[in-house]
């Protein structure tokens, strides 16, 4: 059985007060702390990112595929919707 462990850094932050009173107050809402809330709030935003970037490189991977041969036309936007 594998064990990970995280190594934890403290940082110190300026927040405005209304910032403050909210952090302090969604905190206590989820039984946490503030550092403990920011620190997710932050890893969420960095995992999105990271999965966002991801998922460009793999978009941007495949070679693109042409829509229609050379001379042709594109099809009218009613045969595609047959309005």
């Amino acid at each position: 059985m594998l064990h990970y462990y995280c190594v934890m850094k403290n940082v110190t932050i300026t927040l405005d007060e209304e910032v403050a009173r909210w952090a302090r107050i969604r905190a206590a809402e989820q039984n946490t702390s503030v550092s403990r809330l920011l620190g997710e709030m932050l890893k969420e935003k960095m995992q999105e990112e990271e999965a966002y970037l991801l998922a460009m490189e793999q978009y941007f991977s495949v070679k693109p595929k042409a829509l229609k041969k050379p001379g042709e036309h594109y099809p009218r936007r009613e045969e595609l919707y047959e309005r």
